[in-house]
């Protein structure tokens, strides 16, 4: 355009030609001149700090003696020495160009903890456990029991019922669950949240001699203990649970038949429907086919029932996981509902009649019930074969 104009304003007016394609005189001057960019210095203003004193200045702020101050306080604490380096909002300005207005004082740091990432593929591999309250007959009084739960089985193999909560105590119910259940050096790890008791030096120490590897929570996540959680809130979500406890002898009668259910009649969702002592004590192959058999007979009496085939059994998980990794798909993963929970520890030689069970199927294995059922109340029995409780503590 700009090249037609000049050709025809060689014999017409400027004007004239730039009225009669539409273009202004002024856009035809500045195509003539296009500007010239200038690089311009910004200007700097004669009351700004020089380079040397701004250095001087933040050298000061993050001295060992001012570093833990905001620049108010250090401005104050100067002019009260009578010295004078610059205004409050030049010493924001200074720090604001390196990134340390926020913070610039040495604070503790919370460390970082790993996220747990526990597989068992079988029982007595890894147990979960933690401590609850139970309300006692008044305001202010409570019991705590102490619950320890194999992931794999959902099965309780000890628990202990006690009007304290201490590492002692915690220390003699995992020694006898551990004699009780046979468990070896170097074979399970014990998996608890970051209570008094459980990181206690007591519990550490007896970890150690028993070579069994200890595993914590992060702090403030309860999903990291998923299965003990969840055993508490089937137990309490009871419908004979109640709301106070006469007594220490009253809660203990419930307590142990509540882990007789739990154990020998609870059928687990996530263990196909069997129950942790089926699972914790081997049986659940042999039920697994004793149910295909019955489905076999339904369906061969009324195939038209079964529109999808052949019914199948639930299978129980051949693993379970706390925290599956987040990287690779898991063999198995847990899902902790209400139901998620396990049951008390049985003795580690069984009787003959105690065989012929297991071999029989689907009959009830005994429990903690059972083998209090064979001490009278006033002696005082106890099913993990701890030492005589004192007036405040019952273990079983």
């Amino acid at each position: 355009m700009r090249e037609v104009i000049e050709s025809v304003g060689q014999s017409v007016p400027l004007t004239k030609v730039c009225a009669a394609v539409g273009v202004p005189r002024s856009t035809l001057y500045r195509l003539r001149k296009p500007p010239v960019d200038k690089p311009q210095e910004p200007r700097r203003s004669s009351r700004a700090l020089s380079s040397e004193e701004k250095t001087t200045v933040r050298e000061m702020l993050n001295s060992e003696r001012f570093v833990d101050l905001s620049p108010r306080q250090v401005y104050g604490t100067l002019l009260d020495e009578g010295e004078y380096y610059c205004s409050i909002s030049s010493m924001y300005r200074i720090l604001d160009e390196y990134g340390e207005v926020n913070e610039r004082r040495r604070q503790r740091r919370h460390p970082e903890y790993t996220r747990p990432e526990l597989l068992a593929t079988g029982p007595n591999q890894v147990w979960s456990w933690d401590i609850t309250w139970l309300r006692g007959p008044s305001r202010w009084q409570h019991y705590y029991l102490y619950v320890i739960v194999d992931i794999f089985s959902r099965y309780v193999v000890g628990w202990m019922l006690a009007e304290e909560e201490s590492g002692d105590l915690a220390e003699q119910l995992i020694v006898e669950a551990c004699r009780k259940q046979g468990i070896e050096r170097d074979q399970l790890t014990l998996h608890a949240d970051r209570g008094a008791p459980m990181t206690s030096q007591t519990v550490a120490q007896l970890l150690e001699d028993l070579g069994v590897a200890k595993s914590h929570s992060r702090p403030h996540t309860s999903d990291d203990n998923p299965f003990s959680e969840a055993q508490f809130k089937t137990m309490k979500y009871r419908p004979d649970y109640p709301a106070r406890f006469d007594s220490l002898a009253h809660a203990r009668t419930w307590v142990i038949s509540f882990f007789d259910w739990y154990n020998n009649h609870h059928r687990h969702s996530n263990l196909g429907l069997m129950t942790p002592a089926t699972v914790h004590w081997g049986m659940n192959d042999q039920v697994t086919v004793q149910r295909q058999q019955v489905l076999q007979a339904a369906y061969a009496a009324h195939p038209e029932r079964f529109v999808k085939g052949m019914p199948t059994p639930p299978q129980a998980p051949d693993a379970v996981w706390i925290n599956p990794p987040l990287t690779k798909a898991p063999v198995a993963t847990a899902e902790t509902d209400a139901h998620t929970e396990a049951i008390p520890a049985l003795t580690g030689d069984m009787s003959g009649a105690q065989v012929g069970s297991r071999v029989g199927g689907l009959c009830p294995l005994p429990t903690c019930a059972a083998l209090d059922a064979t001490c009278a109340p006033e002696h005082n029995c106890l099913s993990l074969g701890l030492p005589e409780p004192t007036d405040r503590t019952r273990v079983n």
